[in-house]
């Protein structure tokens, strides 16, 4: 019976992971070649627009792809708005009042439904290759977006809140989620390098400033006139010290214990993911190269495929 039992599970095991297989395998860089060839530059023209005008976007836009992409997979939940029977991703603790850029997905999705004629791109795709896209426009690495992701039908702010990591997570906390995804520690510290632009809220790095011994006291110092212990929880501060540019900047900050975040002075803070932070915060190549694999991987995170969910025309709505 125990042997019938094992032979079940390892059936069903490889099953899940044939299933997988065949998602993954129909994305492709050149899956809207035919049916949208101006798609990937029509997205293009407007995240650059959009990043010439605020720096800050291209980080929003990047940080959209990864909490769409932890939470049920890389299928445009967190876009949706909430309905009577939706309780949107918006409002999760990591998202509320925090995740931004929604109206710029609007503009591509309106210009790029434009120039294919009708709804052809899915906003799950919009929202990687924003994100690839936004990098570049800040002086980052590019890759190749495998694409034909579809569109969920729901969402949940419940999921949502178990699944995107906190900023006062530990390192194994941090480890531990990052696995619940299929992503393993090179691809936390590679990840975690989209800190390299963009900005954070008070309330996300008070006790950091505040209760940890971890942080150099000049730079605690300095934060603490921006975010003081009541009150300004929405003052902003960057989250390295070249905030506009997709740099190894972050890295080099973490080994003078200036992480800005809880979280990202974990990465280096005696434990195992300390090597790699030295390494990147000394190689630019190795960095950009990691992490335009690890994108690809995050990319691929659950993607609806085939006849599974839908191509929204409105990707804050569910058709």
């Amino acid at each position: 019976m125990e042997s019938r039992g094992y032979l079940f599970f390892l059936l069903q095991g490889l099953v899940f992971a044939a299933l997988a297989t065949s998602a993954f395998s129909q994305l492709s860089p050149n899956y809207y070649d035919y049916s949208c060839p101006n798609a990937l530059s029509t997205i293009k023209s407007v995240v650059e627009a959009a990043v010439q005008k605020e720096h800050r976007m291209g980080a929003s836009l990047l940080r959209l792809h990864f909490h769409d992409c932890f939470v049920n997979g890389c299928d445009g939940s967190v876009l949706l708005d909430s309905t009577s029977s939706i309780d949107s991703e918006k409002n999760a603790a990591a998202n509320f009042q925090s995740a931004r850029g929604f109206e710029v997905v609007d503009d591509i999705k309106k210009a790029v439904d434009q120039a294919c004629g009708k709804p052809v791109v899915s906003c799950a795709d919009i929202l990687a290759v924003a994100a690839r896209d936004s990098v570049v426009a800040l002086g980052g690495p590019s890759w190749k977006v495998s694409l034909g992701r579809r569109d969920s039908t729901t969402a949940s702010r419940e999921a949502a809140d178990a699944s995107i990591p906190a900023p006062f997570f530990s390192l194994s906390d941090l480890i531990t989620n990052f696995k619940n995804h299929g992503l393993d520690e090179k691809d936390l510290v590679v990840l975690s390098g989209g800190h390299s632009i963009g900005y954070a809220r008070c309330v996300t790095f008070r006790d950091h400033i505040y209760n940890d011994s971890n942080i150099d006291a000049n730079f605690a110092k300095q934060l603490k006139y921006i975010c003081p212990t009541n009150g300004g929880d929405s003052n902003l501060s960057p989250l390295d010290s070249t905030a506009a540019n997709f740099d190894v900047t972050y890295y080099s900050n973490l080994v003078q214990k200036k992480g800005l975040l809880h979280s990202d002075q974990e990465l280096f803070n005696g434990g195992s993911t300390d090597e790699l932070v030295k390494e990147y915060s000394d190689d630019t190549e190795d960095f950009y190269e990691d992490f335009a694999n690890s994108m690809i991987k995050m990319g691929n995170i659950q993607p609806l495929t085939g006849n599974q969910g839908e191509i929204r025309v409105n990707c804050r709505n569910v058709n």
